[in-house]
């Protein structure tokens, strides 16, 4: 029962942090364009 107190805060710390990180990227623009990064391989190059 006692690890409870430990390892339950320590879990919501790690969410806080993920959730954190998914905002900051979603701000920064990360998820904007998916479908051209996988699309410019098939391009050539002059």
């Amino acid at each position: 029962m006692s690890a409870l107190y430990v390892v339950l805060p320590l879990a919501l710390l790690l969410v806080g942090a993920a959730v954190g990180a998914f905002v900051w990227a979603n701000r920064r623009g990360q998820f904007d364009d998916l479908e051209t990064p996988a699309a410019r391989i098939l391009h050539e190059d002059d």
